[in-house]
């Protein structure tokens, strides 16, 4: 497989990218940090403090639907063009994402997929993220020059995006398997959602595989006999369709980044996540060891 088709890059490389002067036209950084807000992290704030040099910051808060009621939608192919021209990133540009989370990986893989679904497949993950690359010794900046715009021209894959109906649909018709990507307890019902007016559970039918226990200590993400055994263990079968939620559609890219590692490209995301769904079903479609839904 070619280099600038990799998924997954290591620190070593791209240091010796930016000790190579070989940031530019032809190889852009994006440190796409964000935050949940019990976090308390602000991402665009860190990034002016220090960052990977080179590197120019993606605002997901920014590059979205800003029509849609819910958080962070896919913003149209117009925007996402003007966008990530605006970042000096080209149709020939490859493109590497990072974020600064304590996790490794937590923003950057929703990115990487929106770059994909958007007909970019030039993209790929810094393995082990900001954290890895600290650990690693190498160096980072708070120095900043703005890119010059160029062009950038997508072509949308919408087979990649799953809506409400969608899913709602395949409660019935399991035409898909359906993963869940937060943590266990929101997935149970019994953690509380960080979103006000929502309460924690799952869709029925789903599998319940949180997005870090596909990340060793490191923050680099597993070798591939252990992500195929988690998701073995899920219950999950790789060679069949499968599409993947969370909360607002972020960190279920964490587990479509693993099954694109593992050989298995494609598999689709529920954009609207766990906010859409529990704001529009009908209560017995959350499955939920505490409160659910009540009308």
């Amino acid at each position: 497989m070619a280099l600038h088709t990799r998924a997954l890059v290591a620190a070593k490389w791209l240091a010796d990218a930016v000790k190579c002067n070989r940031v530019g036209p032809s190889l852009r950084i994006l440190d796409t940090s964000w935050y949940l807000p019990q976090m308390k992290r602000n991402g665009k704030k860190e990034f002016k403090e220090r960052h990977i040099p080179g590197a120019t910051f993606f605002d997901i808060d920014e590059c979205c639907d800003k029509t849609s009621p819910f958080d962070r939608m896919l913003p149209t192919e117009r925007t996402f063009a003007d966008y990530v021209g605006n970042l000096g990133i080209g149709n020939d540009t490859h493109v590497v994402v990072y974020d600064a989370s304590d996790f490794g990986s937590f923003s950057s893989p929703r990115v990487w997929w929106m770059f994909r679904v958007f007909g970019h497949n030039s993209v790929s993950v810094l393995n082990g993220g900001l954290k890895y690359w600290l650990h690693e010794g190498n160096e980072v900046t708070s120095q900043y020059s703005k890119p010059q715009p160029v062009d950038f021209r997508t072509t949308i894959n919408r087979s990649w995006v799953k809506t409400y109906q969608d899913v709602l649909d395949n409660i019935d018709t399991k035409q898909f398997q359906f993963v869940d990507a937060r943590p266990a307890g929101r997935f149970k019902g019994t953690v509380p959602e960080p979103r006000h007016n929502t309460e924690p559970g799952h869709i029925p039918g789903s599998f319940s595989m949180p997005f870090n226990s596909l990340l060793a200590p490191s923050g680099l993400i597993l070798p591939p006999e252990e992500l195929e055994d988690l998701f073995r263990k899920a219950g999950v079968d790789l060679r069949r369709p499968i599409c993947v939620s969370c909360g607002s559609g972020v960190t279920a890219c964490q587990v479509v980044l693993a099954a694109h590692v593992l050989g298995y490209p494609g598999v689709t995301v529920y954009d609207g996540g766990w906010s859409e769904w529990f704001t529009r079903a009908v209560p017995e479609n959350i499955i939920s060891d505490g409160r659910g839904k009540h009308i």
